[in-house]
Order: structure tokens, then C-alpha cells, then sequence
């Protein structure tokens, strides 16, 4: 198996527990935040999307200006939209190469300045990577708020 196939099952497997807990968070409570210097619900939530947003992009470019920000309505509108740009995402690794995937430098831009250039695999799995760090950050926040964690790998207590 190649890097880029393990990251296709792996990216694959990652959506229903992301999608899941963000479709979990109580829409009335997305203020919600453990400690003066969190972010909040709303603002993980919509950090873990803007990283989808970006991967699709970090695939189809050399450069990317990493967007930090997308704003919703509730979270069910955001599941669907983090879906949607999910499977583009998916459908646009289908099209890479080997060498694209190993070999092509991409460019992250933070506020259009220029951060870091890495080949494009290193910066798909650095995203990645974070969007289950978040998504980690959100799942604790979810009781708190009133909510119920969904099963991510395996059953959690909420859904026993």
C-alpha cells in the first residue's frame, strides 16, 4: 500500500466521527468554552471545517492560504457543508499521481504571508492531523454543553 492509498482509507474513515460530532453540538450553547482562553465551540467547529475547505484546495494547488474561519448557522448546516467539501476533497485525490502526492511542493500562506512549503503529502497529513486534534477538542466539550458524544471509534458512554 502506498502512502496515498493508506491516506485515502484513512482520510475516508475520518469523516462519519467528524461529521458526528460536529452534528452533536448543542446549537444553543456554541459559546461554550472550559476556560477564558479557549476557543469556543463555534469557533473549533468552524476552524475543523476551514481545514476541509483547505485540503481540497492544498490538492488542486501549489499554494494555499489557509483559511481559519467558516461561519454557520447550526451546527447540522455545518455537518452537511463539512460533508459536502469532505467528498470533493475525496473525488479530488482520485485525480493525483504518485509524484504529485510525494513530490510536489504546496506553499501554506497564514494572512496571505508565507508560512511553510512542504511536498503536498506532509501538508495533507499535517491537516488532517489537526482536524482530529480539534475534532478530539470538540468531543470534550459536547457533555458540557448539554450534549451527547456520539460513538467515534467505538461506543462511548453516551451511547451505550
Amino acid at each position: 500500500m502506498t502512502n496515498l492509498d493508506f491516506f485515502k482509507a484513512y482520510f475516508n474513515n475520518e469523516l462519519k466521527a467528524t461529521f458526528d460530532i460536529i452534528a452533536a453540538m448543542p446549537a444553543d450553547k456554541l459559546d461554550y468554552k472550559p476556560h477564558p482562553i479557549n476557543r469556543t465551540a463555534y469557533e473549533i467547529a468552524e476552524h475543523i471545517v476551514a481545514h476541509v475547505v483547505d485540503l481540497d484546495i492544498i490538492i488542486n494547488n501549489n499554494q494555499c492560504d489557509e483559511k481559519l474561519t467558516h461561519s454557520f448557522s447550526t451546527p447540522s448546516e455545518l455537518a452537511e457543508e463539512m460533508r459536502s467539501h469532505w467528498e470533493k476533497a475525496q473525488q479530488s485525490l482520485e485525480k493525483l499521481s504518485a509524484d504529485q502526492w510525494e513530490n510536489e511542493p504546496v506553499e501554506l500562506l497564514i494572512n496571505s504571508k508565507s508560512f511553510i512549503t512542504l511536498p503536498r503529502m506532509h501538508m495533507m497529513w499535517f491537516f488532517h492531523n489537526d482536524i482530529i486534534h480539534h475534532r478530539g477538542q470538540l468531543s470534550s466539550y459536547i457533555r458540557p454543553m448539554g450534549g451527547k458524544n456520539p460513538a467515534v471509534y467505538g461506543y462511548s458512554a453516551d451511547t451505550l
